[in-house]
């Protein structure tokens, strides 16, 4: 009986989120600006943690701490690339009413599709395995308890956070939006405590420049650990049930919405990364501390430099976001799983077997930020399956109807999906030639 109290109260929070973002397309008056928006807020807040999840931090951090502001620039390029792709992946959910994993199925051989559905788990888990172990050191460090135990309260944590699922999307966006927000607040600190030198800084983040043959590895680094493919997955699932319109001229209305929504989320997450790298700089590499390139080390290095609120605030941010990227990782797994296969599993089910290798991983003992890099450039191959059908469909009139990209849209889209999946190529194979 309270489940289906629960069912029907998350319908009936739904319906009335719909028929409020409904009157706004309809009417467009009669309400602030920010009244307006919210409605439309969240979808981009969600998907937006997959670009400030812990595998960021490694590379950021281990940036800033060897080469200062210099790859600042490499983050804001980087987050304009991700927009355009985030805002794609809205949009065809907006026009299509089906995700991307969906119409994969629809309109690709049955062959092609099991392979993809099969490279995307593979990716689930390698998300996961950055994500779930990026939580556990946030509670080890926090804490101070065992790695093992920190990998069990990551996952009870994770358990109650996917639970709220329950009661309607607005519970879970607004849990998953307030840990983004931690994370924001916490990097905001860092920064203030940093007393970064602000012309400098502002400098790095407009103008081009490396600094030898290292510095441009790493900025691959960077820009491949940037766009995230369940994060595309995701994206086009959130949007396409949310808010439902055919009528041509709302549709277009729905869609610039969204595109606010893109913009903030990604901008924030985008200061949020640039944070990082700022407090790194800051911190390591203006005493000379160009080493720093674990999670542990910079928590402990931190610490002696700018007090032991730092520390903590570091730790903090850490759990928020490898706890809000855990839960948005299984919920893209259920999305792709769906829309590839018309199946789903019971999300306790998905997240026992997602979390599985990252708890092998700590028992084990395995070195946790160097299994953080591996997981990126496994994410690395599973790239091609989203961006390539993405800038496919898109661009497809029978399918996309009045939001049907434009010419220039379409080339934007091809000349910024060649250059990361160049770059991803690159990653890889400089990491194995260089192990």
């Amino acid at each position: 009986m309270d489940d289906v109290k629960m069912a029907r109260s998350a319908k009936g929070e739904k319906q009335a989120t719909v028929d409020s973002a409904l009157e706004i397309l309809g009417e467009g008056g009669g309400k602030g600006w920010i009244s307006r928006l919210l409605p439309f807020m969240g979808p981009a807040f969600i998907a937006s943690v997959a670009y400030i999840d812990p595998g960021n931090f490694a590379t950021n951090i281990q940036g800033g701490a060897q080469f200062g502001y210099t790859l600042l620039w490499v983050i804001a390029a980087s987050n304009l690339m991700a927009i355009l792709l985030q805002i794609l992946s809205a949009k065809l959910g907006i026009a299509t009413g089906r995700n991307l994993a969906e119409l994969c199925r629809d309109y690709f051989p049955r062959p092609v599709v099991l392979i993809m559905w099969g490279v995307m788990e593979i990716v689930a888990i390698a998300t996961d395995l950055a994500e779930f172990i990026g939580a556990a050191v946030g509670f080890n460090l926090l804490l101070g308890v065992p790695l093992w135990t920190a990998g069990v309260l990551t996952g009870i944590a994770t358990f109650l956070i996917l639970g709220l699922e329950r009661y309607g999307f607005r519970p879970l966006e607004a849990v998953i939006t307030a840990l983004v927000g931690i994370v924001s607040v916490s990097y905001l600190i860092e920064t203030v405590l940093d007393k970064p030198a602000w012309s400098v800084l502002l400098y790095h983040t407009v103008v081009p420049k490396f600094s030898g043959a290292e510095s441009i590895l790493l900025a691959t680094g960077i820009v491949g650990a940037t766009v995230m493919p369940h994060a595309i997955y995701l994206h086009s699932a959130l949007t396409q049930g949310r808010i439902v319109v055919k009528e041509p001229s709302r549709q277009k209305r729905l869609f610039h919405f969204e595109i606010v929504d893109v913009v903030v989320a990604m901008g924030i997450a985008s200061l949020v990364n640039m944070a990082m790298m700022i407090m790194a700089a800051s911190t390591f590499f203006k005493h000379g501390l160009t080493g720093v390139g674990s999670l542990e080390t910079a928590y402990h290095t931190v610490q002696p430099l700018l007090g032991r609120a730092s520390g903590v605030i570091f730790a903090v941010s850490l759990l928020a976001s490898g706890l809000s990227s855990c839960a948005v990782g299984t919920m893209a797994g259920q999305i792709m799983m769906q829309g590839f296969l018309r199946r789903k599993i019971a999300v306790w089910i998905r997240r026992l077997v997602t979390m599985a290798p990252s708890m092998a991983v700590i028992l084990i003992g395995l070195d946790p930020t160097r299994t953080l890099v591996v997981s990126q450039v496994v994410l690395s191959f599973g790239l091609p399956f989203a961006i390539i059908p993405l800038i496919m469909f898109t661009r497809r009139k029978d399918v996309m109807g009045v939001l049907v990209n434009n010419p220039v849209v379409t080339a934007l889209g091809c000349m910024v999906g060649a250059l990361i999946l160049a770059l991803n190529l690159y990653l890889i194979y400089q990491l194995i030639a260089g192990g």
